[in-house]
């Protein structure tokens, strides 16, 4: 696999990728664009590249049919069954293709589990419920419809674009500014990925290292807010280096996080958290079952299936079903009773968010049930047979080694920050200093052995 992160990909792929892509004319650019995804994709998974090409093939072909069975700005009956068959297919089809490869991949072998199955995958089934909806404006084209689906930057971990979003390939509006934007927030995502996230992964392995069940309090606390900000960072910084990319090649900028843990709620962190992502579970699943559009108890019931969807998605352990069932709950809670009081009250809304936030994470990320009761005993001792920690001042050591990290991580969390790059991203000073972080972190890159983004595992 080529990570974005890695130097074959920024010193071999990238550039001479690039090189071709603008020495050809804009006419051109398509066809250079799908072969240099197809190339992407095979380095990394030579025999799955077959599954992508026939599933996009597959996928076009269905649409197409879809697309014939409109008559004007009226649609007959007998088509309107037609299409509705089409659709009904094609999702079954692309959801027995996710489960059978997510089940291989859990009971057999994890490397049977394609590389981006699920993201494009979900890229397919709202392609298929835009068509049916009538929310594609034109004719999809063989070339676009290929492109939507095994476009490079996001075959692997998205962001979830929508068709009408990247359609318009013979539209796209090439500058050098722009350029400079894509490639600046990608040095961002990569310091993010390299300078931040992996090295706070460090201090979740010595967590595991020593073992939960005698670590300090403190210490416990310390580990799930370092892993919270460990997985924002990886994600965030991959986000940041896929959307960079896109820009870099023309597109517009998509947006997968919006300053999460600047929320008041629980409802509203997931709204900001891999926003395409969670639009996506919300228009296709969410709203055609109802959403809020009906009576509490029906929308408590598609809150909950949409949560343990998500939960699902996440992975095969109990632990993402709980982590899925908790946070669905909570949303539940703050939609029936307290969530209006919360937008009322920010500073006790960002407290509780601050709270139960990381304590979510450290269900999604222990999946050894034993294990995970052990850690809350040790965020918890009152509550728990927590025992004793084996050095009760180990918070000490790691605060010295990990505070200034922690530290860092806590201030980019600042919606206020990250503004104040935007607006002054051209100054020379801003400029120099991306210029130093990027190959602070191609030094990280080639003298460490590099850790995958965490959701490639997804």
């Amino acid at each position: 696999m080529i990570s974005f992160a890695s130097l074959e990909f920024m010193f071999r792929f990238l550039p001479v990728f690039l090189i071709v892509y603008y020495a050809f004319p804009a006419k051109y650019r398509n066809t250079i664009l799908l072969i240099g995804s197809i190339v992407f994709y095979a380095v990394g998974e030579p025999v799955f590249i077959l599954l992508l090409i026939f599933l996009t093939w597959l996928n076009y072909l269905i649409g197409k049919q879809m697309w014939n069975q409109r008559c004007g700005y009226e649609i007959r009956k007998w088509h309107k069954i037609a299409r509705k068959r089409y659709l009904t297919g094609i999702v079954c089809v692309d959801v027995a293709v996710l489960i059978v490869f997510k089940a291989l991949g859990v009971f057999v072998s994890g490397s049977l589990l394609p590389l981006g199955i699920s993201f494009y995958l979900f890229k397919m089934i709202s392609y298929q419920a835009d068509l049916y909806r009538g929310e594609i404006a034109d004719s999809p084209g063989f070339m676009d419809t290929a492109l939507y689906f095994m476009v490079f930057p996001q075959i692997a971990q998205g962001p979830i674009m929508r068709y009408e979003e990247g359609r318009t390939y013979g539209l796209r509006y090439y500058s050098l500014e722009g350029f400079e934007d894509g490639l600046q927030y990608f040095v961002i995502g990569l310091s993010m990925k390299v300078l931040l996230a992996d090295r706070l992964a460090i201090l979740w392995k010595d967590l595991q290292m020593i073992g939960y069940q005698s670590i300090s309090t403190p210490l416990a606390w310390l580990g799930a807010v370092g892993y919270s900000l460990q997985l924002y960072f990886d994600f965030w910084g991959y986000s940041l280096m896929a959307s960079g990319l896109m820009v870099m090649l023309g597109f517009d900028f998509i947006e997968n996080f919006h300053h999460p843990y600047a929320s008041k709620s629980i409802s509203e962190f997931y709204r900001r958290w891999h926003m395409t992502l969670g639009s996506w579970f919300r228009d296709y699943v969410y709203f055609p079952m109802g959403g809020s559009r009906c009576g509490k108890g029906k929308m408590v019931f598609n809150l909950v299936v949409v949560w343990l969807l998500t939960g699902l998605w996440h992975g095969e352990g109990v632990n993402f079903l709980l982590w899925g069932a908790i946070l669905g709950l909570l949303v539940i809670m703050e939609k029936l009773w307290y969530g209006k009081s919360l937008q009322k009250l920010p500073v006790l809304g960002h407290i509780y968010l601050v709270i139960l936030i990381p304590l979510s994470w450290v269900v999604f990320a222990i999946t050894d049930p034993g294990q995970l009761g052990t850690y809350f005993c040790r965020l918890f001792p009152l509550f728990g047979n927590g025992g004793v920690a084996v050095n009760a001042q180990d918070i000490v050591k790691y605060l010295q080694g990990y505070g200034g990290l922690l530290a860092i991580g806590i201030v980019l969390c600042i919606p206020a920050v990250f503004d104040f790059y935007e607006k002054h991203k051209k100054n020379p000073v801003v400029i120099l200093l991306l210029f130093v972080l990027f190959w602070i972190s191609i030094y990280f890159v080639s003298s460490t052995a590099g850790n995958p983004f965490m959701y490639l595992n997804f």
